[in-house]
């Protein structure tokens, strides 16, 4: 994606698609200016633009930024576009990575660029988001009944014939107000939805019984602003999960699909039928599932959704992610540190640094302390020893075991688990290579 605006901004790794271009909204992002919104940036660098700025190639630790500081591994990221890039071919699996995990115009370019189908999302603001930077596909795994957002959609696609739009559908009642709206709003072509499969009483969203799920397709059918293209779920929602139960509810999605194409729910103007799930704990499972999935009337797109992979993480996903079971398969790396700077060090057994709630994932898992920097010298070493084990608005909390080193003005680094809860605390995150060079600028959109 290299621009004329300012210098490179986004650039496609080596070895991108070529049949893609960038789109030129997305080139624009380096055309932005640097301020105070933008939380770690260097205070010099106010006024000039997020290209020129990363044209500069300063030093994460010593070109001026400010602590905490977001950064994302230019290498991690690299490799784990390509992986999933690769696992998704070698599975035969179409892939819509889940935009709601970075919300980065960015990354939805490399993400294309690698091969994905489209971008998922889970809400109208998010689609809003890929629409006006160029998205042609995208995927909305959740239900749609809001009257305002309906009338977008129904402009957006009467204003741009290569724009596919798939939402779920869950009940009688939401294909009623969907077709109203859409009605209302004069839609001249037909919204594309999917049935979503519930995993289970208790668990989130999705019609619970196959007769639910007929029943819904029959008002599908009765729709004038409707078509059915599919079935879709998630199967991180099974509840008491274990690879026999998301198996389980699997087939029955898979199984659904084909009792819905042999009763003729599938309208004879339809191209492909789409069947859809997978997380980033699952997908293994979901690609072994949908291989055994039998010839329809048509062809089957099926979908895969996973979006933690993008950046990976030290906690939740390290430990969930389906290539722990599957190694031969390769790894994802995790990406993302945060640095933080310890501002106090009362006692022998205590230090404080100067990120907190503000800055870091903690829904899941407190930040992990992964390598210290010396204030000193420069050198990073291991943080053996250290701990952290609270997080306030704006510090985390330290223990420090004896012998532990840490002193005021030390660089800690911090793991992070749970991609979409650390994205959506930073607008503007460096991108970074091993040696510390600041090559770019990730901008999110929340």
């Amino acid at each position: 994606m290299a621009t004329d605006h300012d210098q490179p901004h986004g650039s496609p790794d080596e070895g991108t698609r070529p049949d893609r271009a960038a789109d030129e909204r997305v080139l624009r992002l380096a055309d932005e200016r640097i301020d105070h919104r933008f939380k770690g940036l260097p205070p010099d660098a106010e006024g000039l633009t997020v290209g020129r700025l990363a044209a500069q190639r300063r030093n994460l630790f010593t070109g001026g930024f400010t602590t905490p500081v977001l950064a994302l591994s230019a290498e991690a990221l690299d490799h784990n576009l390509r992986l999933l890039e690769t696992y998704a071919d070698r599975h035969g699996l179409a892939f819509a990575p889940h935009g709601k995990t970075s919300m980065a115009p960015v990354l939805f370019e490399r993400q294309l660029a690698h091969g994905a189908w489209g971008i998922t999302v889970a809400v109208p603001h998010q689609a809003r988001v890929c629409r006006a930077f160029g998205v042609r596909r995208i995927f909305l795994a959740n239900e749609l009944v809001d009257e305002a957002a309906l009338r977008w959609l129904a402009a957006e696609l009467a204003a741009d014939p290569e724009f596919r739009f798939l939402a779920y559908v869950d009940s009688v009642r939401g294909v009623e107000l969907m077709d109203r709206a859409l009605t209302a709003a004069g839609a001249d072509r037909p919204v594309e939805v999917v049935i979503e499969l519930g995993t289970g009483e208790g668990a989130r969203t999705g019609a619970r019984t196959e007769a639910d799920c007929l029943a819904v397709a029959g008002a599908v059918a009765g729709a004038r602003s409707l078509r059915l293209a599919g079935v879709a779920g998630y199967e991180g929602e099974v509840p008491d999960a274990t690879p026999e139960a998301v198996r389980a509810w699997l087939h029955r999605l898979t199984e659904l699909a084909v009792t819905l194409d042999r009763s003729g729910a599938f309208g004879p103007e339809l191209d492909e039928i789409v069947v859809s799930a997978g997380g980033s704990a699952w997908f293994d499972t979901v690609a072994e599932v949908f291989a055994e999935l039998p010839e329809l009337s048509r062809p089957v797109l099926k979908l895969l959704r996973s979006g933690a992979y993008v950046s990976h993480d030290e906690g939740h996903y390290r430990e969930l992610t389906p290539f722990n079971r599957v190694p031969g398969e390769g790894a994802l790396r995790p990406a993302f540190r945060l640095w933080s700077q310890v501002v106090s060090r009362p006692t022998g057994e205590q230090a404080f640094v100067n990120a907190g709630k503000r800055d870091a994932a903690y829904d899941l898992h407190l930040p992990s302390a992964q390598v210290v920097r010396s204030a000193r010298d420069g050198a990073e070493r291991p943080a053996t020893g250290i701990t952290v084990t609270k997080l306030s608005d704006q510090h985390a909390w330290l223990a420090t075991a004896e012998g532990a080193e840490l002193e005021v003005g030390d660089w800690v680094g911090l793991g992070l688990s749970h991609p979409c809860t650390s994205f959506d605390k930073w607008q503007l995150i460096p991108l970074v290579t091993a040696d510390g060079t600041v090559t770019d600028f990730v901008r999110t959109f929340f």
